[in-house]
């Protein structure tokens, strides 16, 4: 039986929602830290890190001035390159057959992360989902110039826009308030996902808020019975 769908594309957040890295994050981050003489986070405290850019997080999180978040983004970006950045990313149980099953019903998606988009594009050929998004969008290498969750929404849209997708009707999946946010910013309603990391209040101002893949499958897909 066809499926269709209430949405006429589907935006995808990455960290939290789409893949796990928080191993790699937290190794990253810890050796980062140390090495500016500053606290590494314990894995508690990774939901204050893993969502915002990293500019952003090593400015609010250990003080760092601009400067300093600067050269620490440079330093932990290094790291990440010469790890690899699909080292130690796994997938969130039944995400990939989501993503491959909206884009058989012909739904356009694309990510709308504020990981650097190097580093988006690399885990979306790792796990072979790639060939189901029409653009795969992500923050620019500084994670100044376009990291903001808002103008990350906006420009998958252009994008997709770009490519001739129907626009109307769009979602974001998202794991963080800052996609809450950055959606209600450009009119993009939120289906929170609460496998992530985050706090429970960080679902207020969704559409709506799923526990898994099979409840994010019923608001994304259903049977044509016309079909």
């Amino acid at each position: 039986m066809p499926r269709r769908s209430p949405w006429t594309c589907v935006l995808w957040d990455v960290d939290g929602t789409i893949v796990d890295a928080s191993d790699g994050i937290l190794r990253r981050l810890t050796v980062a830290l140390e090495h500016f003489g500053k606290r590494p986070p314990t894995r508690a405290e990774l939901v204050h890190w893993i969502g915002p850019p990293m500019y952003e997080s090593f400015q609010v999180n250990v003080g760092m001035t601009p400067d300093e978040a600067s050269e620490a983004v440079a330093f932990y970006r290094a790291m990440g390159k010469a790890d690899g950045y699909t080292t130690g990313a796994r997938l969130f149980d039944g995400i990939a057959d989501l993503i491959r099953d909206v884009a058989a019903a012909g739904i356009p998606q694309a990510t709308a992360s504020s990981k650097p988009e190097v580093q988006v594009v690399a885990l979306m050929d790792h796990f072979d989902l790639s060939s189901s998004l029409t653009a795969i969008v992500g923050a620019t290498p500084d994670e100044k110039t376009l990291s903001a969750k808002s103008d990350i929404v906006a420009e998958a849209l252009r994008r997709l826009q770009s490519a001739g997708v129907d626009t109307s009707r769009p979602v974001l999946i998202g794991d963080r308030h800052h996609d809450v946010e950055g959606g209600a910013d450009q009119g993009v309603p939120v289906i929170f996902v609460r496998w992530g990391f985050s706090w429970p209040h960080e679902a207020d101002g969704a559409q709506a808020a799923v526990d898994d893949a099979a409840q994010l499958r019923r608001l994304l897909l259903f049977e044509d019975s016309d079909g």
